[in-house]
Formats: structure tokens, C-alpha cells, sequence
């Protein structure tokens, strides 16, 4: 008679629980990952609004917008000024430079930032314009690309685009109210700058659909903090 071999209970439950330490430790490793990205975005966030209020609160002026930068802030120069009308806009919307790419020289060079940014005409580049952790450019403007976009125009921080709708549901559960297109953490259109591709919402397999931030994961979202 042939004698036939195979794995015993005892081995194939062997087997079973490495499989499932090997998952949960894949499992765990793409929940730090998630949760360091989150706190690294909100940490971001959070940091450029101290500088924003922290500069208005010196100078009585917003960063980018500041017309006498170059007069009260060493290293930045005459052509980064702002015209002072009390909006952070753009050459497109009438004003003499991108005034959302002089904050960053305003704050940088106030030392209200880290690192050090130099205005300069568009395209964004990383000597002028920080960017998220997913490389994208952020902004600091006065506009209403945010939310479904048929809000009144205020300042606000974008985040850049590029980044996964799952971190921006975690990001707007723990700093507002989980709801993309309302409170003070809503979705956002930017593309990022420098030719990005702007995220879309609204319906399905976009950022957003109703109410809520789409999931699983579209890879190529933005979202802005209002000021």
C-alpha cells in the first residue's frame, strides 16, 4: 500500500497564524503610515495659520499683501510688495504681483515660517511656494475655490492638491465636522499650481459625493482651511 503524506492540524494552524501576523502587521503598517500622514498635514495647517495671524498681528497687515514688506522685513525686496487693500489676490484679479506667492517671502524672511522663500512671477517653484507632503504647492489666497465653489470669497489655506480623499475624511473628522463642502475644512479645486491637475468633486469616483469625502481612496484631492 502507498503511504500518502500531507500537513497536519497542527501545521496548517502554524501557517494560518503567520499569514495573519504577517497581514496585521501590513495592516498596522498602512494605519501609521495614514495616521503620520494625517497629523503631518493638520501639523502643516496649523502652522500657517500661526504665521498668518502671528504676521497680521505684528505688522496689522496680511502677508503678500503687506506694502511696506520691503521697508519693515529684511531680504525682501521692493518688487515683492503688496498693494494693501486687504486681500491676498493675484495679477489675474487686477493686483501688480501674485500676492499668494509674496506671503511666503513675507513669512519666511519675518521668520514666522521655516525654510526661506523669495517671491517670484508664476510658475510656483519650491524657492517661492512650500509644498504638502505629496509635493504639491500650498496657497495662501483670497478666493472662493473651496467648497462647491458658490461661497463668498475669504482667505484661506489651500493644502495642495494630490493628496488621497481618505487622509482629508481623517483630516476633517478630527479638525471640523467630516463634511466636504461645509464648515471651516472644505474641499478644494486647486490643482496644486505649476500645471497640476485640478481634483474634481461632487459625484462618484470624484473627491466628494453629497456630504461626504469618497472612499476607497481617490488619489488626487485638495482641500483649504477657511481664516
Amino acid at each position: 500500500m502507498r503511504k500518502q503524506t500531507g500537513f497536519t492540524l497542527i501545521e496548517i494552524a502554524i501557517v494560518l497564524v503567520i499569514i495573519g501576523l504577517l497581514l496585521g502587521g501590513v495592516l498596522k503598517g498602512q494605519e501609521l503610515i495614514t495616521s503620520a500622514r494625517v497629523r503631518n498635514l493638520i501639523s502643516q495647517q496649523d502652522g500657517i495659520k500661526a504665521a498668518y495671524f502671528g504676521f497680521l498681528d505684528r505688522f496689522r497687515a496680511l502677508p503678500g499683501d503687506y506694502s511696506l514688506a520691503s521697508t519693515n522685513i529684511a531680504n525682501v525686496a521692493v518688487g515683492a510688495n503688496g498693494n494693501g487693500n486687504g486681500q491676498i489676490r493675484t495679477v489675474l484679479l487686477g493686483d501688480a504681483i501674485d500676492e499668494h506667492v509674496a506671503v511666503w517671502d513675507h513669512l519666511s524672511h519675518a521668520g514666522f515660517i521655516n525654510g526661506s522663500y523669495t517671491y517670484a512671477a508664476l510658475p510656483e517653484t519650491p524657492a517661492t511656494v512650500p509644498s504638502n507632503p505629496y509635493v504639491r504647492y500650498i496657497q495662501v489666497i483670497y478666493d472662493a475655490v473651496y467648497g462647491t465653489g458658490g461661497g463668498a470669497p475669504r482667505h484661506n489655506i489651500k493644502t495642495g492638491n494630490g493628496i488621497p480623499s481618505e487622509i482629508l475624511a481623517e483630516i476633517d473628522r478630527k479638525i471640523d465636522d467630516g463634511n466636504p463642502v461645509g464648515g471651516v475644512f472644505q474641499f478644494s479645486t486647486y490643482d496644486g499650481g505649476a500645471g497640476g491637475t485640478a481634483p474634481t468633486g461632487g459625484a462618484a469616483g470624484q473627491c466628494y459625493v453629497g456630504r461626504t469625502w469618497t472612499g476607497p481612496t481617490v488619489s488626487n484631492c485638495g482641500a483649504a482651511s477657511l481664516l
